[in-house]
């Protein structure tokens, strides 16, 4: 079983100590879904993109297809079929003409009835002209007669008695005319006419299967909108199939079909087992499984590798009948297929949250040793592997990248799933399951498109803060820190030893990574704590002052922040980078009538205190105060001012620092 696959893997890992360098073959489930994608297709150039701008014509409501493959399953297996595409839509701005994607080297449009009465298809788009003008909040449908030509265009798939679409990132435009961008779902309703022996899935369920003479006809119906890369049929001559059950956790006496296609030979039975469990776990977890089935599909050798999330019908290649790849594939059913990116920008919701679900997945049987083990693979991979460009570039908003480059394994998938767990210790368990359940039950995100600015208004929403700036630097920006710590150790008498830790970011191809942190202190008295404190600046010095003699110090001793590089070591006590101001804090925080401000002094000094709001205008300055070296403690009256936050100042001679301080009266 896979399952003892990966639990070896962990205990490797563990063993290791993750040391860089150390050779990686743990055939996960994303690790496939990348190499799928990544060598795929069904890339577009960019003059056939339409309407990818924030204003848009109009919004498709419904795709009703009518395809005739009878002839598909015989030899010589051709590729060509006759299809019927309406489309019926509602208008954002006044327009007589809507323009869809239909790839010229795959489609023939032969007529378009309806709303539509005369079309042009030119560049791989089709200009559709209308019957009049129509205006915001009018609705239509447009007819369009069409065939599939002859050729392979690596969307629709033919051969040997099997026939099956793919489209991911943007090749649905190859199988069907269609608005082809991930922030347009609609409502999909798939009718198939193929031969009697033939077994046919597509997404939502199954309305009707009727026989007459030797034709039988599908008729699935998707209520729940469907993104167009996510649109898909399998079929094949005596495809073989197994139903099971799910029982919903609301309702158990609720239960929604999972169906297995599988070929000759296979064995789904891994699956079949293991999905009720995975459903259990991410309903849990997330929200309670959305839709009205479970499918999944194996393929051909056509399909030669990985998995594709297809809503409501996974696709995976012949024989990938794995823990790893259905946890991965069938996790998008949640981050992808409920709540869509809305451009290639945002392949993060997709993927980066895709990939850490399957180590979540882990968790379940095997702890969070176990999946702190696979996302420390994960970070291994990316450490090795880093190209050097961010998760997310504000260009693929507009022109989709390469599949090479949006699918790519070590930014898209390894240091998605690492900035997800990072999140995770950021935000602690309980706010991060939170803001997931929070984000996929949204009723403007839930069956739509989100953005990740969207994701992260959940997380501000939920938390109570702003956590723009963990965003801005895991999301926005490349590379990772590269520490270069040191610290030292102080024996200050009377049974006293003082700590001093100097935090330095040396990485040049970077911003600064603000992360809270954490430092383990071990005891001469074989005893250890560990402190956690908020990394906010460059070169930012700590004090510790204890009781007892500390022997070590490990920074990071989790291995929380998966994504650095560097060391920590100890230093001489003159070579430490000390800023003679050290050790600060207010007591309480948030803080009422008063507040204790507490801070060493390395030396005398002449010390201020001043008060600004968060733009930086000072409110209130106190006189230069001489202080002696050492402990200091200044009482701060707050009855003069609001409720709020503000940034107390302590300057003392040529030093100086800041804090946060938050008044609540």
């Amino acid at each position: 079983m896979l399952r003892n696959v990966i639990i070896g893997l962990a205990f490797c890992l563990m063993g290791t100590g993750m040391i860089v360098g150390q050779e990686l073959n743990f055939p996960g489930g994303a690790m496939m879904c990348s190499q799928k994608k990544s060598n795929g297709t069904n890339g577009i150039k960019r003059q056939e993109i339409i309407d990818q701008a924030p204003s848009r014509t109009f919004d498709v409501l419904k795709y009703t297809l009518d395809f005739h493959l009878y002839s598909c399953y015989s030899s010589p297996y051709p590729r060509n079929y006759k299809g019927i595409c309406s489309i019926r839509f509602r208008v954002d701005s006044t327009l007589n003409q809507i323009t869809l994607n239909a790839n010229n080297y795959s489609i023939i449009i032969d007529s378009v009835k309806l709303a539509g009465v005369s079309f042009s298809h030119n560049s791989n788009l089709l200009a559709i002209q209308l019957d009049k003008t129509y205006y915001p909040g009018d609705t239509a449908v447009v007819k369009v007669y069409y065939q599939h030509k002859n050729v392979v265009d690596y969307g629709f798939y033919n051969n040997n008695g099997m026939a099956y679409t793919d489209s991911e990132p943007e090749g649905a435009r190859k199988w069907m005319p269609c608005k082809d961008h991930p922030s347009d779902k609609a409502q999909c309703d798939i009718t198939a006419r193929v031969k009697s022996n033939v077994r046919l899935g597509s997404n939502g369920r199954l309305a009707d299967s009727t026989l007459t003479g030797d034709t039988l006809v599908y008729h699935w119906i998707s209520d729940n909108p469907v993104a167009t890369y996510l649109m898909a049929f399998a079929s094949k001559v005596n495809y073989r199939m197994h139903t099971r059950y799910w029982h919903k956790l609301s309702n158990p006496a609720d239960s929604i079909p999972c169906l297995y296609y599988f070929n000759q030979g296979e064995n789904p039975s891994l699956v079949e087992e293991l999905i009720p469990e995975m459903a259990d776990w991410y309903s849990q977890h997330y929200v309670e499984y959305p839709f009205e089935k479970i499918g999944f599909a194996a393929l051909d050798n056509q399909f030669s590798w990985g998995g594709m999330e297809n809503q409501t019908l996974i696709t995976i290649c012949p024989g990938c009948w794995g823990e790893g790849l259905a946890a991965h594939e069938f996790s998008h059913h949640w981050f992808g297929d409920l709540v869509t990116c809305q451009t290639w920008a945002d392949i993060w919701l997709n993927e980066g949250l895709g990939t850490w679900s399957e180590a979540f997945w882990a968790e379940k049987n095997g702890g969070f040793p176990l999946y702190k083990a696979l996302i420390d693979q994960n970070a291994l991979y990316y450490l090795q592997y880093n190209p050097g460009w961010a998760i997310s570039l504000p260009s693929w908003a507009v022109y989709t990248p390469s599949d090479d480059t949006l699918f790519d394994y070590a930014i898209t998938y390894t240091k998605g799933a690492c900035v997800s767990h990072m999140l995770r210790y950021v935000l602690g368990d309980s706010l991060f399951f939170l803001t997931l359940q929070s984000y996929l039950s949204d009723p403007d995100l839930k069956f739509q498109s989100a953005t990740i600015s969207d994701f992260i208004e959940q997380v501000n929403s939920v938390t109570g803060t702003d956590y723009g700036w963990f965003f801005d630097q895991w999301i926005y920006q490349p590379n990772h820190p590269v520490y270069e710590n040191t610290y030292n150790f102080e024996d200050l008498g009377s049974g006293q030893w003082k700590v001093n830790f100097f935090m330095k970011q040396v990485q040049n191809n970077a911003p600064f990574f603000r992360m809270p942190v954490e430092v383990k202190f071990g005891f001469a008295d074989d005893t250890d704590t560990t402190i956690r404190v908020m990394n906010e600046v460059n070169f930012q010095q700590f004090t510790w002052i204890f009781d007892k003699q500390p022997v070590y110090l490990v920074f990071d001793p989790s291995n929380q922040i998966v994504l650095k590089g560097g060391s920590t070591l100890v230093s001489a006590s003159e070579d430490i980078s000390d800023n003679g101001l050290s050790a600060i804090r207010c007591t309480p925080n948030p803080a009422d009538g008063s507040s204790s401000l507490q801070f060493l002094l390395d030396e005398p000094a002449m010390v201020t205190v001043a008060f600004s709001d968060v733009y930086g205008r000072v409110l209130w300055s106190s006189q230069p105060e001489f202080r002696s070296r050492g402990s200091q403690n200044i009482t701060l009256d707050l009855s003069n001012f609001s409720s709020g936050l503000y940034l107390c100042k302590i300057t003392a001679g040529k030093h100086a620092a800041q804090l946060k301080l938050v008044i609540r009266h």
